[in-house]
């Protein structure tokens, strides 16, 4: 019995130190390529853009939680963008140039995406759907996963973060 008891306790503990997984929906691969995407929809140039926002993180977090319908349509999504990819340039999207990445996002826009995914779906769908979200990302609560440090809230000039429940109005 005590062997039986120091193997289980064994186990639990090697259990306990393994490393967790970053991501929670996500396999590592797409969630960098859905970092890369989401920095060709809003870029870093003089303010950060969305990967210094952790957009992906907030993408990753909802489709673990409340986006989670959608999780289907990342993962053949992003198999449909490296289909495109590698039929446009011959390589996978992280190997592109950046205009060459911005080609691969605009024939995903236009609907013209070249691979056997876009035949049974609408890359331009799935370019809306990972748009929408990266601006949810970007521009929203810090609580949900994106918009590190309120970034967005600062780049548009606002005094101090929204919260929601709480009035701080100025009596005149």
């Amino acid at each position: 019995m005590r062997g039986m008891a120091a193997a289980g306790a064994a186990g639990a503990m090697a259990s306990c130190s393994r490393t967790p997984a970053r991501w929670r929906s996500l396999t590592q691969a797409e969630a960098e390529l859905v970092d890369l995407i989401s920095e060709q929809i809003i870029p870093s140039d003089e303010d950060p853009g969305a990967r210094w926002a952790g957009v992906v993180n907030f993408i990753d977090r909802q489709l673990a939680g409340p986006y989670k319908r959608y999780l289907p349509d990342y993962q053949s999504g992003l198999v449909g963008v490296q289909e495109t990819s590698r039929e446009i340039f011959g390589r996978s999207f992280a190997d592109l140039e950046w205009k060459e990445q911005t080609a691969v996002l605009e024939a995903l826009e236009s609907g013209k995406a070249k691979g056997r995914t876009w035949q049974t779906r609408s890359s331009s769908r799935f370019f809306d759907l990972v748009c929408d979200h990266c601006m949810q990302g970007f521009y929203g609560s810090p609580r949900h996963g994106g918009n590190r440090d309120y970034v967005s809230f600062r780049i548009i000039g606002l005094d101090y973060p929204q919260r929601i429940g709480q009035n701080r109005y100025k009596k005149t």
